[in-house]
């Protein structure tokens, strides 16, 4: 059974009218860059609760969630319309399994994502442990309109940081973009697309992929590397070539 704690809203950031950033700061237990939390609040009388992974940096007292706002939704619009000084829940404890610890030695590793599911990259790489045993890191953001972008700045200090390890790659779904590859990650992948932008393959012998958010994304990329790569899934007892989250 989870233990969860209060935590205090400082700051909700708008990014656009659908997206938004959360920041609060509660007395959780130390986590691992790429796990997640669950938020709740009480809803007529029941725990509504949802996962979110941790932006941030480990160590950081300020949590940072990135979130979509889904207007039906019984958490979501809630938690965007909390003040500075409000309450929710959180867990205490961070979960998941998405972490580098979890990825085998590779010379090149991808890390695709799609909308709010850049989240857990973003800790990984602002915290920075056990990437040198990587020679290539590759982020790739996948979201439907340009001004999702919402951490673009952010990735592009962080590619400045890692000096040529790291090389950052957007795509944009329902319009062209200077900079961006138009098109949906499976199909960029399939059509070599996305490794001709990057400057390089994705292989089998050299690879591994990490896939986290939109669940057909994640199904449709793992099949088609299943199918034209030769790759599989990683598993502790049999090591392979992809690491993945579902967001939701």
């Amino acid at each position: 059974m989870a233990e969860w704690v209060n935590a205090t809203v400082k700051e909700v950031h708008d990014w656009t009218e659908s997206l938004f950033s959360i920041t609060v700061n509660a007395p959780v237990d130390p986590f691992i860059a790429g796990q997640f939390a669950k938020l709740a609040l009480e809803v007529d009388g029941e725990r509504v609760q949802r996962a979110y992974s941790y932006v941030n940096v480990p160590g950081n007292k300020d949590l940072e969630f990135y979130l979509v706002t889904v207007p039906e939704g019984k958490l979501s619009p809630r938690l965007h319309a909390l003040q500075p000084g409000q309450t929710l829940m959180i867990t205490k404890e961070a979960a998941g399994f998405f972490v580098i610890d979890e990825v085998p030695d590779c010379k090149t590793l991808w890390m695709l994502a799609t909308g709010t599911a850049i989240g857990p990259y973003l800790s990984i790489l602002q915290e920075g442990k056990g990437l040198e045993r990587f020679e290539n890191i590759v982020l790739v953001h996948a979201v439907r309109y340009a001004r999702d972008l919402s951490y673009l700045p952010l990735m592009q200090t962080l590619e400045q940081r890692y000096s040529g390890q790291l090389r950052i790659q957007t795509v944009v779904s329902r319009e062209e973009t200077p900079a961006a590859l138009t098109g949906r990650v499976p199909a960029l992948i399939d059509s070599g697309e996305l490794e001709a932008a990057v400057g390089l393959p994705i292989t089998a012998q050299e690879s591994h992929v990490m896939l986290c958010g939109n669940p057909q994304m994640v199904r449709d990329t793992q099949q088609l590397l299943k199918e034209t790569r030769e790759m599989r899934k990683h598993l502790k007892r049999k090591p392979g070539h992809i690491t993945s989250e579902h967001y939701w």
